[in-house]
């Protein structure tokens, strides 16, 4: 059975969905106007960017599937969720962003080298470059802003390939208006311009696509405010091993907490709940917290015995030797594997006298001489009811 995405996705889903649909309807209409126009005034350089504009409802439409695959919730294939979707079509949109600013340059340079055979263009085709260039500068600032509020990379990104349609027709605008001014090379040089600067945010947004897919973690400063928050939680003694990485609108975190090592497994999983709901609080950004509890800061290098630690089935043995034959098994033994060694509490009986005490004590000394490995056993003697 597939559950339902939180609401707080579904809203965000709507949000990218509403978004693209008002770029997807207004590139259509601008599309459908440059050509036409741009057949009735004789501007071939109209026609080109409607041809571009055109090029722009496909990513529209990348962008609306993209934005509804990835609201899907986590299932067993994608256990995290289905949020690199999205980071995989702003990487694409990077790559046609760098793809139309290369396209520029190019056909600017072939521009400067053949001005004199520009056409002359009739003044309906500036009127139109200049709606144009009013529609998209627009969508760029309202998909901006959608795209901010949504915290959706990929829509930012389609914001800016709505920039980039905007300095194609300011291209357009200057170039017919040059021309009529008779300076015709104004065209080609300002595409030469908006060419850089359309390749320079295509690489910065495909390099930003790519270092989410490669896991790159939190810059310094939000690491330190993270890691303040864990090292403040009650019954947090330390903290290493803190490892994030995004997933488009999210960010994931895992962490090695450490706390006291004589602390009960309930009282562990407590002190992890609490890391949890205090990272979450403070840091609504982080969508996932995964808190891994440690007796002990497992990262520093201590010298250990030869051999392996001996595990719970044999310490039980080896606590029967040293118990005799006239001492009964207790009802409580608690191992702590520290530092590849063994802490051990034994919890007596009640009705063992003084005597048996002292000689069980006498055993565990000659014992812990002999094996390295235990580097403490604790006599505990419960309390008779």
């Amino acid at each position: 059975m597939r559950h339902q995405p939180p609401a707080a996705d579904q809203a965000r889903s709507r949000g990218i969905r509403r978004a693209t649909l008002i770029a997807i309807v207004t590139n259509a209409s601008l599309a459908i106007s440059q050509v036409v126009v741009g057949l009735f005034a004789n501007a071939f350089s109209l026609v080109a960017d409607a041809a571009h504009t055109l090029s722009d409802l496909v990513t529209d439409l990348m962008v609306l599937i993209a934005g509804q695959q990835s609201a899907h919730p986590a299932d067993l294939d994608h256990p995290y969720g289905h949020g690199r979707i999205e980071t995989v079509t702003t990487m694409v949109l990077g790559v046609v962003l760098a793809t139309v600013g290369i396209g520029f340059l190019w056909s600017s340079g072939l521009r400067l080298q053949d001005i004199e055979a520009l056409p002359a263009l009739h003044p309906a085709a500036l009127l139109m470059a200049l709606l144009t260039l009013a529609a998209k500068e627009g969508l760029f600032r309202y998909t901006l802003a959608a795209g901010r509020r949504l915290k959706a990379p990929m829509l930012e990104a389609n914001a800016w390939h709505a920039r980039s349609d905007a300095a194609s027709s300011l291209v357009v605008a200057a170039g017919i208006g040059g021309s009529l001014a008779g300076y015709p090379f104004l065209e080609p040089l300002a595409a030469a311009v908006v060419g850089f600067l359309i390749l320079h945010m295509g690489i910065r947004l495909a390099l930003k696509a790519v270092r989410e897919l490669i896991d790159t973690g939190l810059p310094a400063e939000e690491l330190a405010r993270l890691r303040r928050t864990i090292e403040d939680t009650p019954g947090v003694i330390g903290l290493h091993d803190m490892r994030t990485r995004r997933m488009a609108d999210r960010v994931l975190c895992d962490a090695h907490v450490q706390v006291s090592p004589h602390i009960t497994v309930s009282e562990g999983h407590r002190i992890s709940d609490a890391v949890y709901f205090r990272v979450r609080d403070a840091h609504p950004e982080v969508r996932d917290v995964l808190v891994h509890i440690d007796p002990e800061d497992d990262t520093d290098l201590q010298v250990v015995p030869a051999g392996p630690v001996p595990e719970r089935a044999e310490v039980l043995a080896d606590v029967r030797l040293l118990l005799g034959p006239e001492v009964p098994q207790p009802k409580r033994v608690q191992i702590h594997y520290l530092g590849q060694r063994l802490e051990v509490e034994l919890f007596l009986p009640p009705a063992l006298d003084q005597g048996q005490v002292t000689a069980i004590r006498n055993r565990v000394d000659a014992w812990l001489e002999e094996h390295p490995h235990y580097r403490a056993i604790r006599l505990l003697q419960e309390i008779a009811p």
